[in-house]
């Protein structure tokens, strides 16, 4: 993995990417273990802390929120954090609700912050007409001159979604997919997030180089953890790749 980019992962979706000029932080979660209630009225467990306070963490030039709806996704520290971030990038019922420095970005559509480019990119949160429930969500694409393009899927379950990603970026060089086969008592049970295997897949849709499954630990309704994963990128022929804390 030659061209890998440094990629911290510090629980839950939360990552600390260094890409070109930007450090860049993935869906910010510091709260401490505990029951808390989403925006969206859903309860959720936190079982494990954070492997760091946003204190340790340094300078965050940009934040890429998949979605506010979820504490699991954005809770109070987060919250809290997005004030001293100079950009949050998120979906664009998301940045009316947030305010603040956030800025939506609707499916396909850019925005450049110094050398870099996001591109907001579709995700699903569920089952094909989810949305009224489990709300808007995205995914970002990172790409910038002499830099190895970097997906980051949100809380995304739709593997034809990812094929759309990978006809118009693929192949990418860093693939970070959320997982944890999410289930709820919505949609009969049906996934919220890609399970172990189909993020296997997703990363081989995408060609990645450098795979970091996140969003499968610290929370107790991700169904599938590390174990899970290890078996279904070795399955793949993939673990050579992975990058797992």
């Amino acid at each position: 993995m030659s061209d890998a980019i440094p990629v911290h992962t510090l629980g839950g979706p939360t990552a600390l990417l260094e890409y070109g000029d930007l450090r860049l932080l993935t869906d910010p979660t510091f709260d401490q273990p505990g029951s808390y209630t989403s925006p969206s009225g859903t309860t959720l467990t936190k079982l494990a802390p954070p492997a760091a306070a946003p204190a340790d963490l340094g300078r965050i030039d940009v934040v890429l929120l998949s979605h506010d709806q979820h504490a699991d996704n954005l809770d109070d520290a987060g919250r809290a954090l997005l004030a001293d971030v100079p950009l949050t990038l998120t979906t664009v019922s998301g940045a009316q609700r947030l305010g603040g420095t956030a800025r939506g970005l609707a499916p396909w559509e850019s925005v450049t912050v110094g050398a870099v480019t996001v591109t907001g990119v579709p995700a699903r949160h569920g089952p094909v007409g989810c949305e009224p429930l489990t709300g808007e969500v995205t995914g970002f694409v990172l790409t910038g001159a002499g830099l190895p393009t970097v997906y980051v899927s949100g809380d995304n379950a739709a593997l034809e979604l990812v094929e759309q990603v990978a006809e118009r970026f693929g192949p990418v060089g860093t693939a970070v997919l959320f997982a944890g086969a999410v289930r709820t008592g919505l949609f009969d049970g049906a996934l919220l997030t890609l399970d172990s295997e189909q993020a296997a897949a997703a990363a081989g849709i995408l060609g990645a180089r450098q795979i970091v499954p996140v969003h499968f630990d610290s929370w107790a309704h991700f169904t599938e953890g590390r174990d899970a994963l290890v078996r279904a990128f070795t399955a793949a022929g993939l673990i050579d790749r992975v990058q797992l804390p």
